[in-house]
Order: structure tokens, then C-alpha cells, then sequence
């Protein structure tokens, strides 16, 4: 019995140490294999999502422009989750932490956009555009060395 104890412990053990040395085994190559599916999603849908938004705020349909700022906070919530979830290079954490942080603060961003744009302020809109903007050539800066294709984000192709 006492046998049968000290293998069953010994086997949680080897299986804790297995998964946590295939934990720090993640590379830059197979985070960026993994993230990258996940904003590609999330591009797609801010394509649609804001899809002809610039003419709307021009046209002074300023509430229809807010729901779909609004509709893209959510979107990039949703992804800044999923990116969240993924396991990190160990080597690379500090910058993804940071990353990740101007992605957060890119979906808050949208979302002042959008109510802004809904209470009819676009030179409000206008600022919060420029701060996106910003944020995301900061976000950019932090993972130029991943190669990201998807996952660089370019918020003036949308506004």
C-alpha cells in the first residue's frame, strides 16, 4: 500500500515537472503560431465592424460611427482575452505583459470613442483617435522583433 502511495506521488510529481518544463519550452516562433489565428479573427471583424465609419462621421451620422467604435471595443476585449490565455515565451513576458497592457487600453480607447461619438462630441472622437493611434505605434514597438503580421496593430486603417 504504502508502495503503491509512493509511486502514485512520485507520478504526480514527474507529470507537474513535465508540464511545467513544456511550459517555459514556448518559443517566439510558437506563441506567434498561436496569437497570430486570433487577431487575424479579430482584424476581420474590425474590417466589417468599421467598414465605411470615416464616411459616416463625415456624413454627421455620429451615433451609427459610436456603435460601431463600440462594437470594436468589445471585438478587441474579446481578443485581448484570448491573447491573455496564451502561454508567453519566458524570455519575451516583460514586453508581452506591455504589449498586451496597449492592447487593453486600445479596446478602452474605442469604447470612450464610441460613447463619445454617441453623445455627438467628434472633436472628442478626434483625440481619442489620435490616443489610439499612439497607443498602438507603442504596442507595435514592443513586439517588432515577434514579426507579427496580424497582431501589429493599425488602428488608422479603420478611422
Amino acid at each position: 500500500m504504502r508502495l503503491r502511495l509512493l509511486a502514485l506521488g512520485l507520478a504526480v510529481a514527474l507529470a507537474a515537472t513535465a508540464s511545467l518544463a513544456a511550459a517555459e519550452e514556448v518559443t517566439r516562433d510558437s506563441y506567434k503560431a498561436q496569437v497570430e489565428p486570433i487577431c487575424k479573427a479579430n482584424t476581420q471583424a474590425n474590417e466589417k465592424i468599421l467598414k465605411g465609419v470615416r464616411a459616416e462621421v463625415r456624413k454627421g451620422k455620429l451615433a451609427l460611427a459610436g456603435r460601431q467604435f463600440s462594437k470594436a471595443a468589445t471585438a478587441l476585449n474579446r481578443a485581448y482575452r484570448q491573447l491573455k490565455a496564451v502561454p508567453q515565451p519566458a524570455a519575451d513576458q516583460a514586453k508581452l505583459t506591455k504589449w498586451l497592457k496597449y492592447v487593453k487600453q486600445e479596446a478602452s480607447l474605442f469604447a470612450i470613442g464610441g460613447k463619445a461619438l454617441k453623445a455627438g462630441n467628434k472633436t472628442k472622437a478626434q483625440t481619442i483617435v489620435v490616443k489610439l493611434t499612439h497607443t498602438a505605434n507603442l504596442a507595435n514597438s514592443q513586439v517588432l522583433s515577434f514579426g507579427f503580421r496580424y497582431c501589429k496593430l493599425n488602428p488608422s486603417k479603420f478611422t
